[in-house]
Formats: structure tokens, sequence, C-alpha cells
């Protein structure tokens, strides 16, 4: 394996806000030949932390995949003069919260369900490779929305139950930027509750109404992180996929189509851009739903 920071890569889409990339590299893995959470989910989807920085204050929107990798956010960080940290869970899942023991001196900052999770899955996170041991916990905690201040900007943290019941997206009012975390990615999302699909559309229109500018999702295309972000037309094609999944025919039509065939008018159209390594996650959708009712 080579070095965890071998393919790091640090964006600045919008003047004091940053992406830290990594990985969406095909054929490459980081961890392990070996079946692992890291190789198999974020680096190879590719996967984006944020911050957003206003003079000597920043707000840390999800601790990446690694120590390693939380550390050189850190460090990039405290480089530009910053030396008060905030950080923002997106919501429980590994790839997200990775990090937070190189910000276990800040505030973190999370909704009561992300908690709640995190404290039940506290046994899997330690024991699934690569371990996260010891998880730490957010010991800032809201329910619904909050509002928090960096240096002069204004950011908005809203819950949403989409891809996780415990979703946290951040929207800066002022730029009309949001940052979506996992409710959003590019190419489809990632199902995980098939019994809460249509819980997930009602939530994807709720965010669509929103009057969002440009969008920055986790798992996404690092070129167009680097130019600003997606379309809101992103959502609309997201909207679209879920409800074509979740079709109650007996067998959906899309079921039978891979993806590069599910989605290709919104790939034409520029909302989305295919990338092959999320056949494996359409697959595992189509799995997820047939199983479910009873199809598989």
């Amino acid at each position: 394996m080579t070095g965890m920071l071998d393919d790091f890569r640090i964006f600045e889409p919008y003047p004091g806000i940053f992406a830290y990339y990594d990985g969406r590299i095909a054929g490459k893995r980081l961890y392990s030949e070996e079946p692992n959470w890291l190789d198999d989910g974020a680096f190879s989807l590719g996967i984006a932390s944020y911050a957003i920085v206003d003079g000597n204050e920043a707000l840390v929107y999800d601790t990446h995949i690694s120590l390693d990798h939380a550390r050189a956010i850190r460090a990039h960080l405290e480089a530009l003069g910053v030396s008060k940290i905030t950080v923002i869970l997106s919501h429980f899942h590994n790839d997200h919260i990775a990090g937070n023991e190189v910000f276990a001196d800040c505030v973190i900052v999370a909704n009561d369900a992300t908690a709640r999770l995190l404290e039940a899955e506290k046994p899997r996170i330690a024991a699934r490779l690569p371990k996260i041991d010891p998880v730490i916990m957010p010991n800032s905690l809201f329910e619904g929305s909050r509002s928090i201040t960096v240096g002069s900007r204004t950011v908005e943290l809203h819950e949403f139950n989409i891809h996780s019941p415990d979703a946290t997206v951040l929207w800066l009012p002022g730029e009309r930027l949001l940052f979506a975390g996992d409710t959003l990615e590019d190419t489809v999302t990632y199902m995980t509750d098939p019994a809460a699909l249509t819980l997930h559309l009602e939530e994807l229109k709720r965010l669509r109404s929103f009057a969002i500018n440009r969008i920055l999702p986790c798992h996404g295309d690092p070129e167009r992180i680097l130019a600003g972000g997606y379309e809101p037309s992103f959502i609309d094609a997201t909207i679209r996929y879920v409800e074509a999944m979740n079709d109650q025919a007996p067998e959906p039509e899309i079921w039978r189509k891979p993806l590069a065939q599910a989605v290709n008018e919104d790939v034409k159209s520029g909302a989305l851009i295919y990338i092959p390594a999320y056949e494996d996650v359409h697959a595992s959708n189509v799995a997820l739903l047939k199983a479910y009712r009873g199809k598989g």
C-alpha cells in the first residue's frame, strides 16, 4: 500500500471554503487489498470533508477517513492562522467520523440522532477494519436546526432523514451554498433503509425548497467541486432515481438496468457524472429493495 496521503488534495472552490478530497482513483486501494469499509466505500467513490474559514475561526464539516487525513486538515487550517475550530458531523458513518480524535479538544457538534447512533454503534465501529477506537463523541447537540457563526459568516445546520436517519446539512444563506453530506451523491444515492424511501423523497423535496445556487457533496466529482459544485438539478436527478427505484411495480424497470442506462438522461444533461464505481452502489440498492420486498 502507498502512503495514506499520496493523493490527498486541497481545493478552494470559494474564498475561505476548502474541500479536502481523496479517492475516486480507478484501480487504487488505500488501506488493504482485503475487503474493508475505507477502500470499498469512501475511497473508491471519492470523499471530501470541508472547512469554512473566516479570520482565525474555522468550521470543519466531517473529520475524514483516517487520523492522517484529519491531521492534514488541522495542519492546513493552523497554517492559515486558525486557532478556533468547531467540527460539525454530517452523520454517524465511519468515513465521516474517523478523524474525530484529532479534534477531541474542539467543540464537536451533531444532532441528537447522530449521538445516539454513534453510541449504539461504538462496538461495531471499533471492530470493523480499519478500526476507529476510541470513537470520539460529539459534545454539543442540537435537534432540528441551529445557527453557528464562523467569523462574520452565518452557517445554518439543518437535520434531514436522507441516506441515514441522522443527516445534518450546512446551509450558507448569504452564498446560497449547500453542503450536502451524503444526502446527495454523484452518481447516485447509497440506500440504507428501504422502508424509509418515501420519507427520503419527501425530505429531498424539502431540501429542494432551499434557494440553492450550488451544492457541495461529500461524495462527488473532484473537478466539479473545485469549480464550485453542483447545480440544483443534482437534487432533481436524485429524486428521479429514488422515485424509479421505489416504484411499486412488482419489478421496477430500473432494477433491470445497469446504472449507466438508469441515469443516462441526467448524465447527458450534466446533472450527474457517471462513475463506474457506482454500478456496485446501484446493484447494492437493487439487492436491498429486492430483499425488503421479498423478491431476493
